[in-house]
Order: C-alpha cells, then sequence, then structure tokens
C-alpha cells in the first residue's frame, strides 16, 4: 500500500531532472545517486500527501474515482492518519538520503532542499493547498523541472547560478504540461471539489 501511495509511476518526472543536473555538471557516482533517490523520496511524499488531502477533502470518492490505483485512500481504507505519518515518513528520509551531499556542498545546497521541502508541503497540505489553485501547475513545473537541477548542479559544483534554470526550462515546460493534462482529465471531479486548478478556470 505504501508503494502505492508513493507512485512509482510518476517518479520519471523527478529523476529527469535530477539527471539532468548530473548531466550539467558532468559529476555521477554516489552524490548523484544520493541527490536522485531523495527526489524520487519527496516526489513520493508529495504523491502521499495528494492522495491524503483530496480523500480528507472529499475529492476522491468510489464515484468519481472507478480505479482503485488512483485512490488507494477510498478503496484500501487505511487511517489517514497513518498515510499523512507515511508522507512525513518519506520526506524524512529523502532528507537523510541527501545529508551527506548537502553537509560537503553547504547551506545553499541546503536551503534549496528547504525551499522544495516547503513547496512541496505547501502544494498538498493545508486549508488551500496550491494543487487546488490555479498556479499550481507553473509551481510544479518550475520546483520539480527547475529547482531539482538548479539544487542538483549546484550540490554537485558548488556553482548554484540561476543560469542553470535556462537549459532546464525544457524540463519545467514538460513537467508544468503533465500536471496541466492530468488536471483537465479531472476538470468535472475537481469542480465539484471545489478545486480550481488552471483548466477548471478556463
Amino acid at each position: 500500500m505504501a508503494l502505492r501511495l508513493a507512485a512509482p509511476q510518476t517518479w520519471a518526472a523527478s529523476v529527469i531532472p535530477a539527471l539532468l543536473g548530473g548531466a550539467l555538471a558532468r559529476e555521477g557516482g554516489w552524490p548523484l545517486l544520493c541527490l536522485a533517490a531523495a527526489c524520487v523520496l519527496m516526489q513520493a511524499a508529495a504523491n502521499t500527501f495528494n492522495d491524503y488531502s483530496d480523500f480528507i477533502k472529499g475529492a476522491d470518492t468510489p464515484e468519481n474515482c472507478p480505479d482503485p490505483a488512483d485512490a488507494v485512500l477510498v478503496y484500501a481504507r487505511p487511517a489517514p492518519e497513518k498515510a499523512l505519518a507515511l508522507g512525513f515518513a518519506f520526506l524524512a528520509a529523502a532528507a537523510l538520503t541527501a545529508l551527506p551531499v548537502v553537509l560537503r556542498a553547504g547551506w545553499r545546497a541546503l536551503a534549496v532542499g528547504a525551499a522544495g521541502a516547503a513547496a512541496l508541503l505547501l502544494y498538498s497540505l493545508g486549508k488551500k493547498p496550491l494543487s487546488y489553485l490555479p498556479i499550481g501547475e507553473t509551481v510544479s513545473g518550475f520546483v520539480m523541472g527547475g529547482l531539482i537541477p538548479l539544487g542538483v548542479y549546484g550540490a554537485l559544483t558548488g556553482d548554484f547560478s540561476a543560469r542553470t534554470l535556462v537549459p532546464a526550462l525544457p524540463v519545467m515546460l514538460g513537467v508544468a504540461l503533465i500536471m496541466l493534462t492530468n488536471n483537465a482529465c479531472d476538470i468535472e471531479r475537481d469542480s465539484a471539489a471545489g478545486r480550481r486548478t488552471l483548466p477548471v478556470l478556463l
């Protein structure tokens, strides 16, 4: 059930930006593996938090989620608090996995990681998560497609220059379009649940 909540079918959206950062840095080995694994664990946390939030807010119901694989909490019926705890466990595991590289890279790597974690929590949790607003797609594109390559590149090279975002632009747009497409498929369900995603707004 934890693996289903982590949604491995979506992990390419974090692995590819991490590998882009490594390719731009022309670095590999264990530091890149640690950072890529941390990115995957952060995405697993985001996926779990999203399922939790959608279940608690009533966006996921048996009526509008006919696919059991798409709504784990609706069909498997674990205690929602356990899913929330699992999300935080994924987030803690991500921090521990990246810690050896971050300690070596310094405070700027820590700042990028903390910004990513903050965006993840704001995107998924709270009274009005970013995923419920028309900026959710843009935030996802920037954080996953831009912040991940910037953070990986910076942690590997010590250069946290914003120019890293230029070659990451196609990845930022790609991630944003993935989110836009997913939300476009859920317009009716999201409207009923009070979500104001960009497709719903349009």
